[in-house]
């Protein structure tokens, strides 16, 4: 696949199978996320991969909480609000992996790199077949104590990127653009 076609192509997945993703696929898109640039070649990455379904059921439930909890009123998008109190909403769609990309110690760029890694992941993923989704309804939860504590990830760490992988059960429609606002300065 090329890659212009991979950048314009690629979607936020939110069907998935219950098809699982092999360990060798999970390898290669973390392969992808590794050489990612970085601010002065820091790469301060680590990556958590989670399958196990009863795990990302109770992030998701106790992420749902958090964010009611601490985002100021109102929630933005009056349809993120009915969906954090609807018991059935899972914030992972039910996707077979979780792969979590965190910030090994704190620096002043550990955002922008890890968004690099979860670019590279998410392009990968869909030059695969797989559908992704980066899921910011967890990041806030996973960087708490209890948040680290259920995927017994070291305090130190910071959660930046939760990208959720699988296949997708439908290819999700395009969507519009914006026309890019350009400003050339000679």
């Amino acid at each position: 696949m090329e890659l212009d076609e991979a950048i314009v192509g690629r979607r936020a997945t939110r069907e998935y199978t219950k098809q699982t993703v092999d360990d060798a696929t999970v390898e290669q898109l973390i392969a992808a996320g590794v050489h990612a640039p970085s601010a002065v070649n820091q790469q301060p990455w680590v990556f958590t991969v989670v399958r196990n379904q009863v795990i990302l059921d109770l992030i998701s439930r106790d992420a749902k909480s958090h964010v009611i909890a601490t985002t100021p009123a109102p929630i933005p998008a009056d349809h993120v609000h009915g969906r954090l109190n609807d018991a059935d909403f899972h914030i992972f769609y039910h996707a077979p992996v979780l792969i979590l990309i965190s910030a090994s110690s704190p620096g002043p760029w550990i955002v922008e790199d890890c968004a690099l890694a979860a670019q590279n992941l998410m392009l990968t993923a869909y030059g695969a077949g797989l559908g992704s989704c980066w899921i910011g309804l967890a990041q806030s939860f996973l960087n708490t104590t209890a948040g680290k504590k259920i995927l017994d990830l070291p305090t130190a760490w910071i959660p930046v990127a939760p990208i959720i992988v699988g296949h997708p059960r439908v290819k999700p429609a395009a969507v519009r653009r914006n026309e890019p606002v350009v400003r050339w300065v000679n």
